[in-house]
């Protein structure tokens, strides 16, 4: 039997002023996850407190949640939970907020499990026995309110592992896009990158569908149309919209259809170098593209579908629009020593072959593979081989 499954949470719930949906559950106690300050100084975190008191429940905030969600951040978060007994987890915030909360979910249900027990896909225990989840995403472009997969960090081992399980599938996932209306511009560029990446590897995925490959390709348009938009006019909310609307239709794509190796390589390289997830992404996208389209006729598909020649040069024009290096040698948020690069290159290749998004990459590839894709990222070097 051929089967195969399209899951995406039960509730989707979108459009402006989409937070007060919050008001409408039913419970006793509702935690709020969220990461730094931003929820807060824009007044969401209190509006989303206020809508979930209005429904009658007593609510709890856990904060402080870094960009690159740590096992030990999860570890805080599950305790957190164990003590205060929530029968509602809301995550709200950027994709690190999301995908943490969804690990805490897991640890607070079942306080004897041990990271290490999850690594695995399809090695989730049954989750809703105690709670159930709504995701609300600040930015457009982890789609983590759609998705089975959380990106957490093994800060000892460097290593970004993804957690794939559809039990951690969020209940609710509210699109608002007054929320990401606040995000500046950089972080409008990357996380829309993102998206994009998403959209891609879902199109051009071993396991990709008929399902999938309609929303993959209205995600694709919707982010070249709107992106710049976005990034120039942060208080365009029509083009807020339209990314949200991208980030969720790519996510809906890519948890059914999974990934490949531009998001294997862009785990490791922000595990060793702290690069943003989003930036390493539309960095690699071009060159892996280029590296797949040997291997599938969906890259040339999708160019006649969009109109376009050079699949891998319209991303990479892109990325000028938005402001992003189109090498990793030239990105400046973190340090991209030269020396280091050469010096993890082996270790940080192994692990991204490893990585389990590189099973769907439509290219069979090896660690020597991945370490040169790397090196014509870090380089600029085009890859025709």
């Amino acid at each position: 039997m051929d089967l195969k499954w399209f899951r995406v949470p039960k509730d989707i719930v979108f459009g402006k002023g989409t937070l007060e949906y919050l008001s409408t559950l039913k419970g006793k106690k509702a935690i709020l996850v969220t990461g730094g300050r931003s929820m807060k100084r824009f007044g969401f975190l209190d509006q989303a407190k206020a809508y979930l008191e209005k429904a009658g429940m007593e609510v709890t905030i856990f904060d402080g949640v870094e960009p690159n969600p740590s096992v030990e951040t999860v570890e805080k978060g599950a305790k957190a939970m164990q003590d205060f007994e929530p029968d509602w987890i809301v995550a709200i915030g950027g994709g690190s907020a999301l995908d943490a909360a969804k690990i805490m979910w897991a640890f607070y249900e079942y306080p004897e499990l041990k990271f290490e027990d999850i690594i695995e896909p399809g090695s989730m225990p049954t989750l809703r026995k105690k709670a159930k989840f709504v995701a609300i995403p600040s930015t457009s472009g982890t789609a983590s309110e759609i998705t089975a997969f959380s990106v957490i960090t093994d800060t000892k081992a460097h290593i970004k592992y993804p957690i794939v399980s559809y039990e951690i599938t969020p209940d609710v996932a509210i699109l608002d896009p007054e929320l990401p209306a606040k995000m500046p511009p950089h972080i409008t560029a990357n996380t829309g990158m993102d998206v994009l990446a998403h959209a891609i590897e879902a199109w051009v995925s071993t396991t990709a569908s008929n399902y999938t490959d309609a929303l993959a390709l209205r995600a694709i348009q919707l982010v070249f149309e709107h992106l710049p938009i976005a990034v120039a006019n942060g208080e365009d909310l029509d083009a807020r919209e339209a990314m949200h609307d991208a980030s969720t239709l790519a996510g809906m794509a890519f948890t059914n259809a999974s990934l490949g190796l531009v998001h294997s390589l862009a785990h490791k390289i922000g595990g060793e170098f702290g690069v943003t997830h989003g930036l390493a992404n539309a960095i690699l996208m071009p060159y892996i593209i280029q590296y797949n389209r040997k291997a599938t006729d969906k890259v040339a598909e999708l160019e006649k579908i969009l109109g376009i020649n050079d699949l891998a040069a319209a991303v990479k024009e892109l990325n000028k629009k938005v402001n992003v290096p189109l090498r990793f040698k030239d990105v400046t948020e973190v340090e991209m020593d030269e020396k280091k690069f050469e010096e993890v290159l082996e270790r940080m290749s192994k692990n991204a072959f490893d990585d389990p998004c590189t099973l769907t990459n439509p290219r069979q590839s090896s660690a020597e593979d991945v370490a040169k894709i790397y090196k014509a990222a870090f380089y600029g070097e085009d890859i025709n081989w």
